[in-house]
């Protein structure tokens, strides 16, 4: 009787590629300017990144930032009043995004990596306030300063909980997020936009939620096989044994 094998590495997620080659298509149709066509593939692009999770049993909070950003995106097509509830349901998501991330480990404990994240984050959230702030439309300063904070709490946490060293995918996820939706902002203030400012925002956008869904999804998974592995290695080795053949 032999302890059990390690379990094999996890084979890559073929369905990512159909959110990859959905992204690829969306941009392409961007570039060339077919709106309808770019409105109706929006809706389904968050739906697709979910769908790649299904089978690794990802978080409930990881599904409910893709929702939530789904319904953002949808909302956002239609303009005018439905510009705050797109943002409202941007908002969900990052509160869902923050939430997963803090319950990760980013602020326990709180480490010099964690201090500065949420240190600078907070200096890019008042610069990006302080700068908008004129130029912005009375009636969006206040729901823009507040959906930004949310935003800048995403890119810290993101940040906060990778490892000691080295950049996590998550935190690049988070800090592009954060540059597609200050595009977005910039727009709102009426400065001066990028060239097919509408590809940029939009390839930033779904590369951060591409990197910081996955970078969540395999955090949690390394956090369930390292639980497991602990509770395994509480049991008598007899006992592994016998349950080993």
């Amino acid at each position: 009787m032999t302890p059990a094998a390690p379990a094999p590495a996890p084979a890559p997620n073929r369905r990512l590629t159909g959110y990859l080659v959905l992204s690829g298509v969306y941009l392409a149709l961007t570039l060339v300017g077919l709106p309808l066509a770019t409105a109706l593939l929006k809706p389904l692009l968050m739906p697709a990144l979910a769908l790649a999770f299904v089978p690794r049993r990802a978080p409930g909070l990881l599904f409910g930032a893709l929702l939530a950003s789904c319904v953002g995106d949808t909302a956002l097509l239609f303009g005018g009043a439905w510009f705050l509830v797109g943002m409202g349901g941007f908002a969900a998501a990052h509160v869902c995004y923050i939430t997963l991330f803090t319950r990760g480990g980013a602020l326990r404990p709180l480490t010099r990596r964690a201090r500065f994240a949420l240190g600078g984050y907070a200096v890019v959230w008042a610069a990006l306030i302080t700068l908008l702030w004129p130029d912005l439309p009375a009636g969006l300063r206040i729901p823009v300063a507040c959906y930004s904070l949310l935003l800048a709490g995403t890119a810290a946490t993101s940040l906060a909980s990778g490892p000691p060293t080295g950049l996590p995918r998550k935190a690049l996820g988070g800090a592009l997020f954060l540059l597609s939706d200050s595009l977005i902002a910039t727009g709102l203030a009426h400065w001066p936009q990028l060239p097919a400012a509408d590809f940029w925002i939009m390839l930033t956008y779904l590369a951060g939620q591409y990197l910081l869904a996955t970078g969540a999804a395999d955090a949690s998974g390394q956090s369930a096989r390292s639980t497991t592995t602990g509770a395994w290695s509480e049991v008598p080795l007899p006992l592994r044994a016998s349950r080993s053949t």
